[in-house]
C-alpha cells in the first residue's frame, strides 16, 4: 500500500528529517524527547500523533514549524480548500485594508448588512467554509464602513473561516481586527469573542502565549460578569486556557481553568437554542467536549471514550463541536489498533456532522492513513476505502 506524501504527517517528517542532512530517526528522537521506535511508527503510518506537545517538539527539533508538518494550507488537489483558496487572497487585502484605516462608502444598508452577516452565520455554524470564503472580502468592506459590533462579528468571522481553512497566520489578522472594533466601542461580551479567536489564532507553539493572552482578558472581563455573554465568553476562555496550558505542560493551571469553566457552566447550564452568544454554546456539554480534547493532549485515550459516553453533543447547534466529538472518540478508539472498526464508524459519524473541516483536517486525514497502514495485511474494507477516497487520500494495494 502506497500513501502519497502529501497524505501523512509521518511522512513529511521523514521528508524534513531527510532535508536536514539526512538526520537519522534516533537524532530526531533524542531531539523530540521522544523514543525512535515511535518515530518510526509515526514515519511509516502505524501510529498517529495524538499530542499537539509532540508535534511542537517534532518541529522544533526539525525546524520547521507545525503547519510544515501538517501541510495546512499548502498543499493543492482538495476541492473545498482550492475552491477557497481562490478567495483568500481578496480576503486578505481586506483586512489589510481596514488594518490601515482606509474605509469604502457603504453600498448595502444596515438592514442588508445585517441580514448578510446572519447569513454569513449560519454558514459558519453549519461549517460551509469555502462558501463563507466567498462572501468574507466584500463583506469585512461593508462591515468595516460601520465598525463597531458589526465588524468585530464578520472579522470573528473571518478569522474562524481563515483557521479552519488552515491560514492560521490571516486567522489572527483577523482576530486583530474584531479586537480592535469590539474595543472600539466598548463592547465586553465582543471584546471576549474577539479575544478568544485571538487565542484560538495563535499557532501551536504559541501555546504558552495563548494561555497567558487568555488570563489577562479573563481579568479584564471579570468586572463585567453580570451579563451572561461575558460569562459565556468567560467560560470560552477558560477552555481555551486550559487547553493551551496542558500543552505548554502546566496540567496545575489546566487544572484550575477547567475548574472554573466547569463551574460556569453549571451556572449558566447549555444554551437553550443550542448556541448561545456568538455560537458558542457555552455549557455542560460544551465542556465535556474540551476535556475529551484535553485528555487527548494528556494521552489518556481511556478517559477520552470515558467522558465521551457523558457527552450529548446534538445538543449544540455548531456542527463542528459534533465533529470535534467524533473525531476526538475515534481517536481515541483507534489508540492501539484494537478498535480500528469502532474508530471508522467514529470518523463516518465526524465526516458527517461537518464534512468540510473533517476532510481538511490533517490529524483526521492522519487517523485515517494510520488505518489503511494497518489493513494492509487483508482488505482494506470498501467503507475505509471510501472515506479516504473522500478525503482525497490515495491508496494503492
Amino acid at each position: 500500500m502506497l500513501i502519497k506524501k502529501a497524505d501523512s504527517v509521518g511522512a513529511r517528517i521523514r521528508y524534513w528529517r531527510m532535508r536536514r542532512g539526512g538526520m537519522t530517526q534516533a537524532v530526531l528522537a533524542g531531539l523530540a524527547g521522544v523514543s525512535q521506535s515511535y518515530v518510526s511508527q509515526i514515519e511509516s503510518g502505524r501510529k498517529t500523533i495524538d499530542r499537539r506537545s509532540t508535534l511542537v517538539a517534532l518541529a522544533v527539533a526539525l525546524q520547521v514549524t507545525v503547519a510544515d508538518l501538517l501541510g495546512q494550507g499548502t498543499e493543492p488537489g482538495n476541492p473545498a480548500r482550492d475552491g477557497a483558496a481562490e478567495c483568500v487572497p481578496a480576503i486578505w487585502s481586506a483586512l489589510i485594508e481596514i488594518e490601515d484605516g482606509e474605509r469604502r462608502p457603504p453600498t448595502r444598508t444596515r438592514e442588508q448588512l445585517a441580514a448578510d452577516i446572519a447569513r454569513c452565520d449560519q454558514l459558519r455554524t453549519a461549517c460551509h467554509h469555502p462558501t463563507m470564503a466567498r462572501m468574507l472580502p466584500g463583506l469585512l468592506l461593508e462591515a468595516a464602513a460601520v465598525g463597531g459590533v458589526l465588524l468585530a462579528q464578520v472579522a470573528y468571522q473571518a478569522s474562524t473561516c481563515l483557521r479552519n481553512l488552515g491560514y492560521r497566520h490571516l486567522a489572527l489578522n483577523a482576530a486583530r481586527v474584531a479586537v480592535s472594533a469590539a474595543y472600539d466601542v466598548q463592547d465586553p461580551a465582543w471584546i471576549g469573542a474577539s479575544r478568544f479567536a485571538y487565542a484560538q489564532s495563535l499557532p501551536i507553539e504559541s501555546a504558552r502565549l495563548a494561555a497567558r493572552a487568555a488570563d489577562r482578558s479573563l481579568t479584564e472581563l471579570q468586572a463585567h460578569a453580570a451579563d451572561v455573554g461575558v460569562r459565556q465568553m468567560l467560560g470560552q476562555l477558560h477552555l481555551s486556557a486550559a487547553l493551551t496550558s496542558t500543552v505548554s505542560g502546566r496540567p496545575n493551571d489546566a487544572r484550575d481553568h477547567l475548574t472554573e469553566a466547569t463551574r460556569e457552566a453549571t451556572s449558566l447550564g447549555d444554551p437553550l437554542d443550542g448556541a448561545g452568544f456568538n455560537g458558542c454554546g457555552f455549557g455542560p456539554t460544551n465542556v465535556g467536549l474540551w476535556e475529551m480534547t484535553i485528555a487527548a493532549e494528556q494521552g489518556e485515550s481511556g478517559r477520552v471514550i470515558e467522558l465521551s459516553r457523558k457527552v450529548r453533543p446534538q445538543v449544540l447547534a455548531a456542527s463542528i463541536r459534533q465533529q470535534s466529538y467524533w473525531l476526538d472518540l475515534g481517536r481515541a478508539l483507534a489508540d492501539g489498533g484494537r478498535r480500528d472498526a469502532e474508530a471508522l464508524a467514529a470518523f463516518a459519524q465526524a465526516e458527517q456532522a461537518a464534512p468540510v473541516p473533517f476532510v481538511l483536517n490533517p490529524l483526521a486525514r492522519d487517523a485515517v492513513v494510520a488505518l489503511a497502514q494497518r489493513a494492509k495485511r487483508r482488505a482494506v474494507p470498501d467503507n475505509l476505502r471510501s472515506l479516504a477516497g473522500r478525503m482525497g487520500i490515495s491508496l494503492t494495494i
